[in-house]
């Protein structure tokens, strides 16, 4: 090993174990939030203590960001993006997920890499359209993580429609019982689980740190996406605001959403009963016609 390689070699292990106690120093004091979040479960109890960032974290975490921000810049759509955050119910930030959408750029970049390299180790090519191969990757891996954002959206929002008529005939019941809205809240709470579920513990935790019933349930139907559940937010409001009979207004929700239901039911069997044609006149229907004329045909070949 010659002098100079020996001395490369050393700078370059004495950066890195200084960048891994730096990091290790930084992350070593925990931040104020996670110091003060588990003293105040009781108030918001669905709060959940963010997990101190790792020595990768402290050491790449800037480099992410950076492309982060720099993805941000090129795509443009922050305000789309967080508002599909809120709809979706998530933690994250709009800062982590476009570190989550670099991340998967990179790994997209990766595969085409490796891809354009196995193409031009084996038959040669064109550099410039290994190039736009590799691009491709990459925007595909920045695409794909949008998209599955949406996905989940769309996912989550289909269990809450699905849950809501349940938990609009439970408060029915429980207020028709003599309960406050609110008391009839934190009781279906109790037993019930899921997105929607998810959203009405938000309501109560805002209504537990002292924010207005109304002005909750108004938060509620100014994040969501299902318009069942922001006309069922907006009408408790204003039940609420004005004296209303909760009750009536509960059934008459809970029914237009199972009226609702029925028609997206008979519309997605329409459509399914459209793309089940597709297999019959494309693949059934030719092999009808070649069994009824095949023998004909064999006849016919035979007699000439």
């Amino acid at each position: 090993m010659t002098p100079m390689l020996g001395a490369v070699i050393g700078a370059v292990t004495g950066l890195g174990l200084a960048l891994v106690i730096s990091g290790w120093r930084r992350i070593r004091r925990p931040a104020l939030e996670l110091r003060v979040l588990p003293y105040v479960r009781d108030v918001h109890p669905y709060i959940e203590v963010p997990s101190r960032p790792g020595v990768m974290g402290a050491v790449f975490g800037p480099t992410l960001r950076a492309a982060a921000d720099s993805i941000g810049g090129i795509l443009g759509g922050s305000a789309s993006v967080q508002r599909r955050l809120v709809r979706l119910g998530s933690r994250s930030t709009l800062e982590q997920f476009r570190v989550q959408q670099a991340i998967w750029g990179v790994a997209g970049f990766t595969a085409s890499a490796v891809l354009a390299t196995f193409v031009w180790s084996m038959r040669g090519g064109s550099v410039p359209a290994l190039l736009v191969l590799c691009l491709v990757g990459l925007m595909a891996g920045v695409l794909g993580c949008d998209n599955r954002l949406s996905a989940q959206v769309r996912e989550r929002e289909g269990r809450m429609r699905a849950e809501f008529p349940v938990v609009a005939d439970l408060l029915a019941l429980t207020v028709a019982a003599g309960e406050s809205p609110v008391a009839g809240l934190e009781r279906i709470l109790r037993v019930i689980h899921g997105s929607l579920g998810e959203e009405l513990g938000h309501v109560l935790a805002d209504v537990r740190t002292g924010t207005h019933v109304s002005a909750a349930f108004d938060a509620l139907a100014a994040r969501t996406g299902v318009p069942s559940i922001a006309r069922f937010a907006e009408g408790l409001s204003v039940a609420i605001e004005r004296g209303t009979p909760l009750v009536d207004v509960l059934h008459a929700q809970a029914a237009d959403v199972r009226e609702a239901t029925r028609r997206d039911l008979i519309e997605a069997g329409g459509r399914k009963e459209v793309a089940m044609m597709i297999p019959v006149v494309f693949l059934i229907l030719p092999v009808t016609v070649v069994f009824a004329f095949f023998p004909g045909y064999v006849g016919l070949h035979l007699a000439s």
